[in-house]
């Protein structure tokens, strides 16, 4: 395999700017950076060539995929996801290289999981690196707004040492890159994605709740396209970033009011973190930094998972079951 890595690191070194970054980057139409992916008349390109309906029906979701494939960069879009009852349906906007590595990918990836009347979306991000999708990283937050009201924007931002997550500008998740990662950490070229799918099996409390065709078609809108990022020859797996250290630059960290507001945003919508996850990892990966609020309140929300207790008896066990599986529909 060609040993592209120190290269580009270097080669694509982005600078920084502190907010408003995606206001300030090149958008483009719908057909200068994407193609589709799958789902036949299941995507529709609107007039203006900036927007793109994406639809699950019986017969079939959709998707489409950036015509580049990138190493770093910000890389954002609009949103706007189904309403009413969507339990089961599954919105996805990610990264990932599974076409060009099958055993050995990356991702970095924003899931939206439906729900059902009443009960509204819930996010969840997750990366992995060099296949390592037996080590889940996943991330699960409530909205402090209807997402099937208005457009929001979801950025991602991938350096050579961190990851961010973005909504609406506001950072809702850091990743910063450790030694003990190695290959766990993203670091090879990847394309961008958008799919609708039925994902009943696991979406909505587990897969209690499944897809219900009776309310298609499930419609996500996607507008305001932005892809600035190192691209890199598909071939010679080669970078060319010319145009990143050119144009409008970009942040690769977290200002001091950023990190205020991702801690207050995670404060009251935080609902699952594999570091806290005691079930899972007795002991917290490299990368996590444990917040002793942030473990409190998962810990009396649920403390099977979050505080190591041991079951004692069914009755209490399905209790607490009963209470996650209430919350997590929120």
């Amino acid at each position: 395999m060609v040993n592209f890595h120190l290269n580009i690191f270097i080669l694509c070194s982005i600078f920084v700017i502190v907010s408003g970054f995606s206001k300030k980057l090149q958008r483009l139409t719908f057909d200068e950076g994407y193609t589709q992916l799958f789902g036949h008349d299941n995507l529709m390109v609107l007039e203006d060539g900036n927007s793109v309906h994406i639809s699950l029906d019986e017969r079939t979701g959709a998707g489409f995929v950036s015509q580049d494939i990138y190493l770093h960069g910000l890389f954002s879009a609009s949103i706007k996801l189904p309403a009413d009852y969507t339990a089961g349906v599954v919105v996805a906007f990610y990264m990932s290289n599974g076409d060009m590595f099958e055993k050995n990918h990356d991702e970095i990836d924003f899931e939206f999981l439906g729900n059902i009347r009443a009960k509204n979306w819930r996010i969840q991000t997750n990366i992995y690196g060099n296949g390592s999708t037996n080590v889940g990283r996943e991330e699960r937050y409530g909205l402090r707004f209807d997402p099937t009201e208005d457009f929001h924007t979801y950025t991602i931002l991938w350096t050579e040492n961190h990851i961010i997550f973005y909504i609406d500008n506001v950072p809702i998740r850091e990743i910063k890159r450790t030694q003990a990662m190695g290959g766990d950490f993203p670091s090879k070229p990847m394309s961008l994605y958008a799919t609708i799918w039925d994902g009943s099996s696991w979406a909505t409390n587990g897969g209690k709740y499944k897809v219900n065709y009776k309310y298609a078609p499930y419609v996500a809108k996607f507008s305001d396209f932005v892809l600035h990022g190192c691209s890199v020859d598909p071939i010679e797996l080669s970078p060319k970033c010319d145009t990143v250290q050119n144009s409008a630059s970009i942040p690769t960290g977290i200002s001091p009011d950023q990190r205020r507001k991702m801690e207050s945003l995670r404060k009251k919508h935080l609902q699952y973190s594999y570091c806290y996850d005691r079930t899972r990892y007795k002991v917290p990966l490299s990368e996590c930094v444990i917040d002793p609020k942030e473990a409190d309140r998962l810990r009396g929300f649920d403390p099977v998972t979050f505080g190591g207790v041991q079951h004692h008896h069914n009755k209490h066990r399905h209790q607490r079951q009963s209470r996650r599986e209430d919350a997590s529909s929120i």
